[in-house]
């Protein structure tokens, strides 16, 4: 009984320790990835300084039922169209999820900045943006942009540059924080996760679930229409 009882102590220690090396490890990626982000996300002003930019990159969130962008994706596109028209770059890129034909983020994303006045040519789609990371990598291989400006709500910002940054792409952020969004301490809680997540996997950096032809951001955005 003596020696079960040491056992089980031992145990519990490990298992104490365990918690704590993670805790601490979860800290010290969350803290490195928001410092790293942090050195790049400008204002609006600040981002009319940048040269050579190749596009704006609008990452997709949340479509209602009805077709319409949620809240967060309404104040996402609205400061890209803003940056747009203050010429920071001549394209945007639209990278969200199209992966079923009942659920397309990129279509309205792209229909509401033409609605807008943005030239259909000027808006590219990127169908398969699953994921912040699979964005970042498709951006930078299939759109072969170098230099890019990303919009987003500032939570999610540290972690889109962090990934860029690490895929080797040129990129800063201009956060869209227009609103007080319901739940966003859980959102806030997810991310650090995300933020873990994606720590280790800009070290090994797979593939996104597709990759295809390349697409010059350069070129004519009318080419992305329906394109997977």
């Amino acid at each position: 009984m003596k020696l079960l009882c040491h056992i089980l102590k031992y145990v519990a220690c490990a298992l104490v320790i365990c918690l704590v090396l993670g805790i601490v490890s979860v800290f010290a990626i969350h803290m490195r990835v928001t410092a790293v982000g942090s050195e790049r996300i400008l204002t609006v002003e600040e981002a009319t300084e940048l040269d050579d930019v190749d596009c704006v990159l609008v990452l997709g969130c949340g479509v209602k039922s009805d077709g319409t962008p949620s809240l967060m994706l309404k104040d996402r596109l609205e400061r890209s169209i803003q940056l747009y028209e203050q010429e920071i770059a001549p394209k945007l890129l639209m990278s969200g999820d199209h992966g079923q034909p009942d659920y397309d983020e990129v279509g309205t994303m792209k229909q509401y900045a033409m609605d807008a006045g943005v030239p259909s040519s000027d808006i590219f789609m990127d169908h398969a943006g699953f994921s912040t990371y699979e964005s970042m990598y498709r951006a930078k291989e299939v759109f072969q942009a170098k230099k890019i400006v990303i919009v987003s709500q500032e939570y999610h910002l540290y972690r889109a540059i962090y990934i860029a940054q690490a895929l080797g792409l040129d990129a800063y952020g201009v956060a869209a924080d227009g609103q007080n969004y319901a739940g966003q301490w859980g959102r806030d809680v997810r991310e650090v996760l995300a933020q873990v997540k994606d720590f280790f996997t800009a070290i090994f950096k797979p593939e996104p679930t597709y990759l295809g032809d390349a697409i010059p951001v350069s070129g004519d955005g009318n080419v992305t229409n329906d394109y997977m």
